[in-house]
């Protein structure tokens, strides 16, 4: 342990010796000791640390807090563990336990245990790894189902049998992706055969718990990774079937379309080169997530898919709410991306107009670069003549932005011109034709017939005023 950073080596030492004083043994387990022997460890980032100890959890906790002079300790009591925030880290303690299962029922008897106990129940042979944290045995390395080779070989593995290992918790084929994903290990043949095998339990676990794995594979630093295997096992048709439905290409009269589901996948990697936001990575697995129901073959033309856009923005809610993602600001940041996302590439060319750009710009709001991110991301041809060229063509999109929205300011564009505005100034009541001379200023501003102005819109609505009171 002599490479482990200074200050969690001190706090390793106090629960050691904090565990030795009442009589209980204490490692340190999981994640941590895993993520050591990758060098994976940052002391300057938050951290989450587990140890399990043969005894009372609770109890260690409470008896650590006070060697760290804090009060910041969170029971649970329901399920015998405690946190402690302690900095930059936050310390979970958790009572040795066993498990066993009832074939109908995945809620598992729990029963207090020793370490050993405690590995066999773990997911991974990588994550059931530990370290001895009292006096006697500091830093002595716990590894009964060679967890360190399979580091080694960049293995993904059950410490037991794996349909065991799965049936107990079939969140843990997700799990096994997951750090296969993240980590660019492979998995092992039986453990790989398991999860195929059993893919349909998948079913049985909440949306909560199976979300939370695959946003971990979303933010992987290639995500593509884990999608192919989560199809390839089965799992994806379970919980995404409108992913797995992009898959295949039609061919008529010799001509094909691209398969939708790799180039969806690809945009995904595209977009995970360019930024680490989840959200914007959401749009990418989403953008043409409605081309199957849209898809036509037109003679002289070959295939189109007209209007996945803006049915694919219709079912945006939809997908998002059945699998537990927010149904918040984020979900509408989506589904704005995948309405507008056919915008710029439309835009790609020479004679690109002011009137096109202010409108795209108005749509897209403060979420224009993050638009062209995803336009650029799907470009996904392996032509690379014809790449070069769309890219240069979208320099020329994104500095017509700049442009643009340097003179006219339409981001987050407000109309000049209010409702009280128009039926003071016109003397005319509240209805319809508010509506209309609105639209009428807005779309000359847009157009480029007027400035974007107060004064200039003002004199614009009294121009056009008559023909809209002729009707009220």
């Amino acid at each position: 342990m002599k490479d482990i950073p200074r200050k969690h080596k001190e706090i390793f030492q106090i629960i050691g010796e904090t565990a030795d004083s009442i009589g209980q043994e204490v490692y340190v387990i999981g994640g941590y000791v895993r993520d050591f022997y990758l060098n994976r460890i940052n002391p300057d980032q938050e951290i989450d640390i587990d140890f399990v100890t043969v005894g009372s959890g609770v109890k260690l906790a409470n008896k650590v807090g006070e060697a760290l002079n804090t009060k910041d300790i969170a029971v649970y009591k329901q399920f015998k563990t405690a946190h402690i925030r302690h900095g930059d880290l936050d310390l979970e303690f958790v009572g040795a336990r066993k498990e066993s299962y009832r074939k109908a029922s995945r809620k598992p008897i729990v029963e207090d245990g020793t370490l050993e106990d405690d590995q066999l129940r773990r997911d991974l042979t990588i994550n059931a790894m530990s370290w001895s944290l009292n006096p006697g045995s500091f830093g002595v390395l716990i590894d009964p189902f060679g967890g360190i080779q399979d580091l080694k070989n960049k293995r993904i593995k059950t410490p037991v049998d794996p349909s065991r290992t799965f049936n107990d918790d079939p969140l843990r084929m997700m799990r096994a992706i997951r750090f296969a994903t993240q980590l660019d290990f492979s998995i092992e043949d039986e453990t790989w055969k398991s999860i195929c095998e059993m893919a349909h339990r998948i079913e049985i676990i909440s949306k909560e718990r199976i979300i939370e794995e695959l946003n971990k594979i979303v933010l992987a630093p290639k995500p593509s990774a884990g999608f192919v295997l989560l199809s390839k096992s089965g799992l994806l048709r379970q919980f995404f079937p409108e992913l797995e439905k992009l898959k295949g290409v039609d061919v008529k009269d010799g001509i094909g379309h691209k398969d939708n589901f790799w180039h969806t996948l690809k945009v995904l990697d595209n977009t995970a080169e360019m930024s680490e936001r989840l959200w914007l990575r959401w749009a990418a697995i989403l953008h043409d997530i409605a081309k199957p129901p849209t898809k036509r073959f037109v003679d002289g033309v070959g295939w189109t898919f007209h209007g996945h856009d803006a049915l694919g923005a219709k079912w945006v809610p939809r997908i998002f709410r059945r699998l537990g993602l927010p149904m918040d600001e984020r979900m509408k940041y989506v589904q704005k991306l995948v309405r507008l996302h056919l915008r710029p590439i439309a835009l790609v060319s020479e004679e690109v107009t002011d009137s096109a750009i202010r409108r795209m710009i108005y749509e897209a709001g403060d979420d224009i670069d993050d638009l062209m991110t995803l336009c650029r991301a799907d470009i996904t041809s392996k032509n690379e003549r014809k790449v070069k060229k769309y890219l240069n063509n979208f320099d020329n999109v994104e500095k017509k932005i700049q442009e643009v929205e340097e003179t006219d300011k339409i981001r987050n564009w407000k109309n000049p011109v209010t409702g009280e505005d128009i039926m003071e100034m016109l003397d005319i009541k509240e209805g319809p034709v508010i509506g209309d001379i609105k639209d009428d200023i807005k779309e000359a501003i847009f157009d480029g017939e007027i400035p974007n102005n107060r004064e200039a819109a003002l004199k614009y609505m009294k121009e056009v005023a008559g023909k809209y009171l002729e009707k009220n």
